[in-house]
């Protein structure tokens, strides 16, 4: 049984900087996309960022280029997330997730497209 879990989010001012983990039990990352998304109250879960393991290709949404970086350690079975440069507006639930197939630049952020979901880790960026 596949489960992830994300650790490392908190409260930071803007302009800080958070590094969110998911550690993965029951599962493998090769040749499969894994990403990180995030979602507000109300809003639709949007995709922040894909790797895909196979290849190390990364994809970043647009909203987050130059800021965050994705990131894998094969060692620990983790998928990083760097955030710098924090916006009030990343403010967010953010959640990894786990597909089964590679990623592609124009599918990477959907979520229906990943079948395994962590609980979710809270960011909140202060003005």
């Amino acid at each position: 049984q596949v489960q992830l879990v994300e650790s490392g989010g908190g409260s930071v001012q803007a302009g800080g900087s958070l590094r969110l983990s998911c550690t993965a039990s029951g599962y493998t990352y090769r040749n499969h996309c894994m990403g990180w998304f995030r979602q507000v109250p109300g809003k639709e879960r949007e995709g922040v960022a894909a790797l895909y393991s196979g290849s190390g290709t990364t994809y970043y949404a647009d909203f987050v280029k130059g800021r965050f970086t994705i990131s894998q350690d094969n060692a620990k079975s983790t998928l990083d997330l760097q955030m710098n440069s924090l916006k009030p507006e990343d403010t967010a639930m953010y959640y990894c997730a786990a597909g089964n197939t590679f990623c592609t630049t124009r599918y990477w952020a959907r979520p229906d497209l990943y079948n395994d979901w962590g609980q979710g880790t809270q960011v909140t960026v202060s003005s």
